[in-house]
């Protein structure tokens, strides 16, 4: 956790729906924790972090304190866009004017990797340390596994592209501290899952070949215990039958399922660390959860 934590972004990526906002939020009060001024992003106009965590009602496209050391923004690209324009053109009201012109903005959205770019854009500038009140960690909440690879290769086709020029220098810039392994961490986050495990195989693939990147951590999220000797499910088999046996079989073939997988898993990405989280039973994600998950990924 220590050499995890001393590096200024943490990207959490995954298959969607296997608790990447989980594990992001948890990594967020770890590091609070630990008296690391610390940030969770989400992007694309989700909430998901910020309805677990929030401590008051403050928009969550807004920076804001969700705990003690612990703050949290959500970025859409639209606002990205516009805050880049106020930023480059010399005339603010031109660039409120242009981010509102609907070509412009048609002719945005419609450019392959321009959204990726603004996005990823604005969790590098806040990873810079020369703002007034400077973050030790960023963790973002990226999206899932095929548009997350898309926004860590956005910065690279764009400064190749352009060559020279703003875009062409922010380009590098942020594709050089993307590809950093002393500042940018990568984290895959996985169910022991069929379809999970095969798509965190192939984000490993991909990220070595497409961008020369590797993987820092795997999480294994949502692992339920396996509570039976070989003697008691035999004897549970044997049992009469009934919700409790019903139930107690549903968990053993579960748990022997995921043994299975969290074991493919390992065998395909040898050489990167391997975590597991315990699942949770509860109808929704809340803060209580989230420290609970927090300590064991601690532990």
């Amino acid at each position: 956790m220590d050499d995890l934590l001393a590096h200024s972004l943490l990207v959490v990526t995954g298959k969607g729906g296997v608790g990447k906002s989980t594990v992001a939020a948890a990594l967020g009060l770890a590091a609070s924790r630990r008296g690391l001024r610390t940030i969770v992003v989400e992007v694309a106009a989700r909430e998901d972090i910020s309805r677990a965590l929030a401590a008051d009602t403050a928009s969550a496209f807004d920076r804001r304190s969700v705990a003690r050391g612990l703050h949290h923004i959500s970025i859409e690209p639209q606002r990205a866009m516009e805050d880049y324009l106020r930023e480059r053109l010399p005339v603010r009201a031109l660039a409120g004017w242009l981010s509102r012109s609907r070509i412009f903005s048609t002719l945005t959205a419609a450019t392959p990797g321009m959204r990726e770019l603004l996005t990823i854009g604005k969790v590098w500038e806040l990873c810079q340390p020369g703002g007034a009140e400077p973050y030790d960690l960023v963790v973002l909440d990226a999206p899932s596994t095929g548009h997350g690879l898309a926004m860590l290769q956005a910065p690279r086709t764009f400064a190749s592209v352009a060559r020279v020029g703003p875009v062409a220098r922010q380009g590098r810039a942020i594709a050089s501290f993307l590809g950093d392994p002393r500042r940018t961490a990568i984290l895959a986050v996985s169910s022991a899952e069929e379809m999970a495990v095969s798509e965190t195989l192939q984000l490993r693939s991909r990220l070595r070949e497409e961008l020369g990147l590797e993987l820092s951590l795997i999480v294994a999220n949502a692992i339920v215990r396996y509570r039976f000797t070989g003697d008691d499910e035999r004897k549970l088999r044997a049992a009469p039958r009934s919700p409790a046996q019903h139930g107690g079989l549903f968990m053993a073939n579960w748990a022997r399922h995921q043994r299975a997988q969290l074991a493919r898993l390992r065998r395909g990405t040898a050489g990167v660390a391997l975590v597991t989280l315990p699942f949770v039973f509860g109808s929704a994600l809340d803060r209580a959860s989230l420290q609970q998950l927090s300590r064991e990924l601690e532990r």
